[in-house]
């Protein structure tokens, strides 16, 4: 009998042994998934706050890594893939020699002057949109942009979207300073305008009709562009990438103005430079630097 017990204890402490066993395998897989859970949670959190910051920081001015000068801005536009003008009597037909403008933005920087090398090895003159930089580093860029012939726009002073837009009275500031130095330097009275950001920049809370309009009183002229090379995102796209992006793009108009950057995180926009001029060459088009006879090219072309 004391045997058949001990066997009938045995049985039941092994029982009870499975049993926790089972309970703790239970608990420990339920809060596995518990912990998994949460960690999922604060994960997508995470990722929706980080995608909120990211629209935020895309709002923000683009600050520049130069060590040259803390002032250069990179990701001159977030609208490259955004905005693209269809406009009907620009369309290209048969037969029609292309009007390419490579403008280049947010210069100068320490790669104007590998920029500039390129454009005078093939003869091709661009427009430049500068912003306002350093005199004793890149005074003789300004002037070198001018005296090589190229045409020389302004593209603010600051480049800081926050304060440019914050008022029409801010952008008249900014617009002033950029053209005196502009004057100052090199001597020339320049009536060409780029929008940081372009004309449908999504980051001004402000009407743009304030700035159209005080670039009119001004007989300013504002150009946007119609092909973009994707350069605005620093370290995007390859050289060829970049290539194959305005290439596909100038073919459909008769007029092209080719949005490319001029900053020193901008290195695959300067390896991409000859070949891009090649390519357009083998197009047959026209490279030409933006003049009063320039077809004008705008996102937003009427008073809002």
């Amino acid at each position: 009998m004391d045997n058949i017990n001990e066997e009938l204890e045995r049985q039941r402490a092994k029982r009870k042994r499975v049993a926790r066993m089972k309970k703790f395998i239970v608990t420990t897989v339920l809060a596995f998934m518990l912990l998994t859970i949460t960690v999922m949670s604060i994960l997508c959190y995470q990722v929706i706050s980080l995608k909120r910051e990211l629209r935020e920081l895309s709002k923000q001015v683009y600050v520049a890594t130069d060590v040259e000068d803390s002032s250069e801005m990179v990701d001159d536009s977030i609208l490259d893939d955004v905005y693209k003008v269809d406009d009907i009597d620009n369309i290209a037909e048969e037969g029609d020699i292309p009007k390419v403008y490579l403008t280049f933005d947010d210069g100068p920087s320490s790669n104007t002057e590998n920029i500039l090398n390129i454009l005078d090895d093939y003869n091709v003159k661009a427009t430049f949109f500068v912003c306002g930089k350093d005199l004793e580093l890149y005074g003789d860029d300004y002037k070198r942009i001018v005296d090589d012939g190229h045409t020389i726009g302004m593209h603010s002073y600051s480049h800081n979207f926050g304060d440019i837009y914050s008022s029409g009275d801010a952008f008249a500031a900014d617009y002033t300073k950029i053209h005196d130095l502009i004057l100052d330097t090199t001597g020339v009275d320049t009536k060409y305008y780029r929008f940081p950001g372009g004309s449908s920049n999504r980051v001004t809370s402000t009407s743009m009709s304030t700035f159209i309009n005080y670039l009119n009183e001004q007989n300013a002229v504002y150009f946007d562009w119609n092909v973009a090379s994707g350069d605005a995102t620093s370290q995007a796209f390859t050289s060829e990438q970049l290539i194959d992006n305005v290439m596909k793009d100038v073919v459909k108009y008769k007029t092209s103005v080719v949005l490319l950057h001029d900053a020193s995180n901008k290195n695959a926009t300067v390896e991409a430079l000859p070949g891009l001029i090649e390519a357009l060459q083998e197009e047959g088009a026209m490279i030409l630097p933006i003049t009063d006879e320039t077809t004008i090219i705008q996102h937003v072309n009427v008073v809002q």
